[in-house]
């Protein structure tokens, strides 16, 4: 199973279109997008999907982001979640403080820990557990590098990261 990864949309609109044109490409079913929405509206770009959700730092509207993933049959697991898909166990969290981040990977209770926060993206192992981070999706601070998100494949638990 293809997993499309998401993270720190920040409302752009136009990069979260490219991304949803690609997930459908890459026939994505699910999507995991690890907060910082900002404004709610930007969830219903995900509609065709299933979509599971945590909260970032900057998502302060959280009843009606509660809303939005309501009226698409998503999921919003608040700040922390713990997922169990094709028998891998998955943290997600936002990853404000990058010591939590770490003791998630190093705890051995996962196989997979999804994070963002940070605006780069990573693939790091600790032991048997994968510390993966898809970057971010906006553009409106990435002067350096260009935006990003990640495609997992529960199958192997490999992890591409995708440029737009």
């Amino acid at each position: 199973m293809k997993i499309g990864v998401v993270s720190d949309t920040h409302d752009d609109v136009g990069n979260v279109k490219k991304i949803v044109k690609i997930f459908k490409n890459e026939k994505i079913e699910k999507v995991i997008h690890l907060g910082d929405y900002i404004a709610p509206p930007i969830v219903m770009l995900f509609k065709d999907f299933s979509l599971t959700g945590i909260f970032g730092n900057n998502d302060g509207y959280k009843f009606y982001l509660i809303k939005m993933f309501e009226e698409i049959d998503g999921e919003l697991l608040g700040d922390f979640a713990r997922l169990d898909i094709k028998g891998l166990k998955i943290a997600l969290y936002h990853g404000e403080f990058r010591e939590i981040s770490e003791a998630l990977a190093k705890s051995g209770d996962y196989d997979i820990v999804f994070c963002g926060h940070f605006h780069k993206s990573e693939k790091t192992a600790f032991d048997r557990t994968l510390l993966l981070s898809p970057g971010s999706a906006h553009s409106y601070f990435k002067k350096d590098s260009s935006p990003t998100f990640g495609i997992f494949n529960t199958s192997d638990k490999s992890f591409e990261i995708i440029s737009i």
